[in-house]
């Protein structure tokens, strides 16, 4: 199983979003505090709310509440400040796909700790960065592509029909 780590998300559509990604994948999501609104928010629920039951969720009161607890060793850091490319990660069974708050990102002491860890999704350097829904998509996909997508269905209802 794949993890989604969001520290001290802000925005509860992203969160939402997110959500609907963990529970169509089978990927665990942990959310570390403060979060930028309630857990319980209608607009979380909302963006993922017919799958919110199928939603592993984890909270923490920190960074280091959320290391007590877990133990996570396999841990890749998302930033637009990394010094590498997605691509070049290799993401394991069980790995944590660590991303910042929308308005701060990663704090610099922790990215500079894992500095061969952090990986970014290649923007236009005019631009900021991606969307925090959008670039958790894109990671927890490219992990399950090079884990042959465990558990998930590769085929739709048109399989086997005739065009």
């Amino acid at each position: 199983m794949l993890n989604i780590v969001l520290f001290e998300p802000e925005i509860p559509q992203n969160t939402g979003n997110i959500a609907r990604t963990c529970a169509v994948t089978g990927t665990r999501l942990h959310l570390i505090k403060p979060l930028g609104f309630d857990i319980s928010d209608k607009a979380v629920k909302r963006a993922g709310l017919d799958y919110w039951h199928l939603v592993d969720l984890r909270v923490y009161e920190n960074l280091e509440d959320f290391f007590r607890k877990t133990g996570a060793q396999d841990i890749w850091l998302a930033t637009a400040k990394a010094p590498q490319p997605y691509t070049r990660a290799q993401f394991r069974d069980g790995c944590y796909l660590i991303f910042g708050k929308e308005t701060a990102g990663l704090p610099e002491a922790f990215r500079q700790a894992y500095r061969e860890r952090c990986i970014r999704i290649p923007i236009r350097s005019e631009a900021r960065c991606l969307n925090l829904s959008n670039s958790a998509a894109v990671l927890v996909y490219e992990a399950l592509r090079q884990l042959d997508f465990p558990g998930l269905t590769g085929e739709g209802e048109m399989k086997g029909a005739s065009i």
